[in-house]
């Protein structure tokens, strides 16, 4: 009797994790590692936890990107409303390109991500060279390297950077939701309360959360017209006039006619999680590195957090953040 044997899916790309170089090997053997958030671990390099693959992709980019002073660079730690920064980004610097009333807008075709691609998860990952010719400055990419770690170029240049911060709860919900979704069908998936451990060690991607938020909370007053710092629930509370402050830091300020012929409200409905998530691309597609689309629109709101977080959770992780920021100046939105 012949049985069948079903064999598992192959493993997107995310997942994949014998294609790193001999040179990347030898350098791993090197990094403290920890348990993997996406594949099996992650490894400690410049300060930061990122996996494998990750990793050579920095290095990559370190190497080879090339900034230019009309560039604008998003930063986030990952789970940080990246996806909904990234399609703001783009219709407000494109605006005149593709007018938001237009039908056609790119946004309705494509995922943000392939918009406002990522440096080091995009265009320099896999041994990829990237061709920058199709690019029209004011060219708009996103990383999420801390600030030491990004390009000589970027740093050097008159490159603009807006850094996205969200509160560590709903960071840390919305990380373990990702993380576990990417590894589904796959591998098991992680228990909340060990990635709950790790996160408060600082063991989280791109990691520690409180050296990356630091990190860029300090260069906004160092450097402020290079940096500029944003809140994801103060966007969300007040849109409009986050939206207009963005504009005006990155040179594209809102005309009196703009506003009032709606184009701000336009770019915040077009750009809402409401309108983005019900859209076929971000239904149906996938990523060239293998994530769906789907995975990138879970919930969108402030205080997630309240679902998960045991009693205990929240005092651990409230005693941990006042440690950290203690002095800083900077204070979390939960709701």
């Amino acid at each position: 009797m012949i049985t069948s044997q079903t064999s598992s899916p192959t493993p997107p790309k995310y997942l994949q994790e014998d294609g790193v170089s001999e040179d990347c090997k030898k350098l791993l053997s090197t990094l403290p590692k920890e348990k993997g958030w996406i594949g099996s671990y992650i490894y400690n390099y410049q300060g930061f936890w990122t996996s494998p693959r990750l990793i050579q992709g920095v290095i990559a980019c370190q190497q080879q990107f090339q900034a230019q002073n009309s560039d604008i660079i998003l930063v986030t730690t990952p789970k940080s409303g990246t996806t909904w920064l990234k399609a703001l980004l783009f219709s407000l610097v494109n605006r005149k390109k593709y007018p938001i009333f237009e039908q056609n807008h790119p946004l309705l075709v494509k995922n943000p991500h392939d918009l406002v691609p990522f440096l080091e998860l995009k265009l320099y990952v896999d041994g990829q060279v990237p061709d920058f010719s199709s690019f029209t400055p004011p060219r708009i990419m996103s990383t999420h390297l801390p600030y030491d770690s990004l390009p000589k170029s970027v740093q050097d240049s008159r490159t603009k950077l807006v850094y996205l911060c969200r509160n560590p709860r709903d960071t840390f919900i919305s990380m373990w939701h990702f993380t576990n979704n990417l590894r589904l069908d796959y591998i098991d998936t992680n228990s909340i309360e060990e990635m709950f451990d790790h996160f408060c060690k600082g063991v989280s991607l791109y990691g520690p959360f409180w050296n990356h938020v630091l990190d860029y909370w300090g260069k906004r007053i160092e450097k402020p017209k290079k940096v500029i710092f944003l809140m994801y629930e103060e966007i969300k509370e007040k849109p409009t006039i986050q939206l207009k402050r963005l504009a005006e830091f990155l040179e594209f300020p809102f005309s009196i006619e703009e506003e009032n012929c709606g184009v701000i409200d336009e770019i915040l409905r077009m750009c809402s999680f409401d309108n983005l998530s019900n859209l076929d691309v971000n239904i149906n597609g996938k990523l060239s590195t293998g994530e769906e689309t789907k995975m990138f629109f879970r919930r969108g709101e402030v205080g997630d957090w309240k679902h998960y977080f045991t009693l205990e959770m929240r005092e651990k992780l409230n005693h941990i953040i006042k440690q950290k920021f203690h002095g800083s100046g900077l204070n979390f939105l939960y709701i």
